[in-house]
């Protein structure tokens, strides 16, 4: 018979400390709270009034990343915690740095039209797309639909598209009298301007010498006040701006189309949305709708612009297949929205989440006993 014996030459192992039981708790609850922000759900709040009056500015929301699928970090380990440190090294902008490659875990649903986004602004080219802007906006058209404004409507391969319920117009409001009825009045109907002492717009002149409001409110609003005493006349107004594919590089270089067409915020179009696998013939008329895609989103070398045409390491392309699909995002404040019609398409890797809760909302204008908009909580985003 064989005896199994102890060996008495290892000491027993010591119990942890109560500091050492409370840090690994701490660090576990880190790694999984990272984790499920990553994968699952992340909160956001809603600053500006672009998506008004679908989202206002002091909604908290819920975002999910399992519709379309979390995807994976672009940041290497490298980088440092703010910005402000890394340009302190002498490194010009994150490009320098060897980024990750990306991909999209598999999600239960594709992105659709009319789904509110949230996705990382193209725009800020000296970023990895994951350390960029977060911005939030409806999909108004997915890869493979021709789009076209006409009049404000949104028609999707020649049909009309969905309008929001919460879609909002900038007007100007002339009025007679700018007093405390009206703005009493703009209140009840839910006009802020975030940018002015309690929120109450402000009476302003126009060149013309009439005197009103410039103000963005739903159509309901907007029917509302025509039928007022006191208003004069509802016009609608937006900036006169040029916008994408004219431009054709927002914000980053001087890149314009060769065949400008003028496009306006309330008449553009028709625009085709690219398609993963599809080969675009390029040409003078529609180098710059595909330039951003080439040069930047998909990550091909040596490409530069030149009389209004692509060139990869000085040779013209004429013709180029793209690599994932694209999409694009327009707020529901149609004439207070920097999006997709400034700057062009969202491309798929950039999407973070779909909104899908409002689980709280606060007035940043409101009072003690008015603070909270009790009616928004856990409200479905549409």
């Amino acid at each position: 018979m064989s005896l199994l014996k102890t060996d008495r030459t290892t000491a027993p192992k010591a119990p942890k400390t109560k500091t050492r039981e409370w840090a690994d708790s701490l660090i576990f609850a880190i790694v999984a709270a990272t984790l499920i922000r990553w994968a699952t759900f992340e909160a956001y709040t809603i600053p500006s009034p672009s998506m008004e009056n679908s989202l206002l500015v002091g909604d908290y929301l819920f975002v999910s990343k399992l519709h379309y699928g979390p995807i994976t970090p672009q940041t290497p380990l490298q980088v440092p915690l703010t910005h402000q440190t890394v340009w302190g090294t002498g490194i010009k902008s994150f490009s320098e740095l060897i980024q990750l490659p990306t991909y999209r875990l598999p999600g239960f649903s594709e992105i659709k039209r009319n789904d509110v986004v949230v996705f990382h602004v193209p725009h800020e080219s000296q970023y990895p797309a994951d350390l960029r802007t977060n911005y939030i906006k409806r999909c108004v058209a997915v890869a493979g639909d021709t789009l076209e404004i006409r009049e404000g409507q949104v028609y999707l391969n020649g049909k009309p598209g969905v309008t929001p319920p919460g879609l909002e117009t900038t007007y100007f409001m002339q009025v007679d009298n700018p007093n405390d009825e009206v703005l009493a009045d703009l209140r009840a109907q839910g006009v802020v301007e975030y940018e002015q002492p309690g929120g109450s717009p402000q009476a302003v002149t126009a060149p013309d010498g009439k005197v009103g409001y410039a103000i963005s409110c739903t159509v309901a609003a907007a029917n509302f006040f025509r039928k007022q005493p006191y208003v004069k006349n509802m016009t609608v107004i937006q900036p006169q701006v040029a916008l994408f594919p004219d431009v054709a590089d927002f914000r980053n270089s001087p890149a314009m189309s060769a065949t400008p067409r003028g496009w306006s915020l309330d008449s553009y179009g028709p625009l085709p949305i690219p398609k993963k696998g599809q080969t675009i013939a390029l040409s003078p008329g529609n180098a710059a709708i595909y330039f951003k895609i080439i040069a930047r989103y998909e990550h091909n070398e040596g490409i530069t612009w030149k009389d209004g045409m692509i060139f990869q390491n000085g040779k013209m392309l004429t013709s180029y297949t793209l690599k994932q699909n694209y999409y694009m995002m327009m707020g529901d404040n149609r004439h207070n929205s920097e999006d997709s019609r400034f700057w062009g398409f969202v491309p798929e890797d950039h999407v973070v989440g779909k909104a899908v809760l409002i689980w709280l909302s606060v007035d940043p204008f409101g009072d003690f006993w008015h603070k909270i908009r009790w009616n928004r909580l856990f409200n479905i985003i549409h």
